[in-house]
């Protein structure tokens, strides 16, 4: 049966706490070994994907529309907290409008080797630290058709809240790990025979339709940070730099959006129609 919350203190309700996004910079939730899924779909894809949910926060009205989840939960023993919207607002810190929320416990992360061991297209997100461009990668990621995203060391956690919800829940869909050391990593690409493409503004870089006029069979297409774009090593590593061609004076993009371009003029195959 679902437990009724009523005090936030409540350690039953702990992996909640204080779930704002200047809360959870301050938190280690990698440490911790959980992540919160926020509304109901991005929950299924998360169980759809095989992570274990540790509990269920919810108000009364989603058991109904959540009830499958619930009967589940019951048979599992993993406890379904439910409690008035103030009281979550109280000790989450937002406004629960998603449905439910789940405190998920944190896959151990698979191998670089085994993440693109069958992969065609690879995004490599360097240094981006905004974790609502992160997220919005990876749906570009999904939608498009790259096999597998892989996140540098000082790249923003794609299970972190703001990113899956941006996301909605395609982390969970495209398989992805960390490769660590960076930019030493592209040699590991390389030995598993990936072109390395950086996307950066060089007066060497090529367009972006000359590479996807003949592209590579296995492509690595690496996109930088916010700001500086990508550092100097990997610009010096990468196999080509490539550039987007624009017009009205414009000299960039958004880095999710710059993602978003290549990876359509780059896929395999045509994304299957809705």
């Amino acid at each position: 049966m679902p437990t009724r919350i009523t005090d936030p203190s409540d350690p039953r309700v702990h992996d909640y706490v204080g779930l704002t996004d200047v809360a959870l910079r301050r938190r280690t939730e990698p440490e911790r070994g959980l992540y919160i899924a926020e509304s109901e779909k991005v929950i299924r894809r998360a169980l759809a994907a095989g992570h274990r949910p540790r509990s269920y926060l919810m108000a009364e009205r989603w058991l109904t529309d959540l009830g499958d989840l619930v009967a589940d939960a019951e048979q599992d023993g993993t406890p379904v907290l439910v409690a008035d919207h103030d009281v979550i607002e109280s000790f989450t810190g937002f406004h629960l409008h998603r449905g439910a929320l789940a405190s998920m416990q944190r896959p151990a992360l698979r191998s670089v080797a085994e993440v693109v061991a069958d992969a065609r297209r690879v995004l490599v997100i360097e240094d981006v630290v905004d974790h609502t461009n992160v997220g919005a990668v990876f749906r570009s990621a999904a939608a498009l058709g790259m096999d597998a995203v892989l996140v540098t060391p000082r790249c923003a956690d794609p299970l972190y809240r703001r990113a899956i919800r941006v996301s909605m829940g395609t982390v969970f869909q495209v398989p992805w790990t960390r490769i660590d050391p960076w930019p030493a990593g592209i040699d590991l690409l390389r030995e598993s025979g990936f072109t390395v493409a950086a996307l950066a503004l060089s007066d060497d870089a090529v367009g972006l339709d000359v590479l996807a006029a003949d592209p590579p069979k296995r492509l690595a297409l690496v996109l930088g940070t916010e700001g500086d774009g990508l550092g100097r090593r990997t610009i010096e590593g990468a196999d080509v730099l490539v550039t987007i061609p624009m017009a009205g004076g414009v000299d960039s993009l958004n880095v999710a959006a710059a993602g978003a371009v290549a990876a359509w003029a780059l896929r395999v195959d045509s994304p299957p129609r809705a």
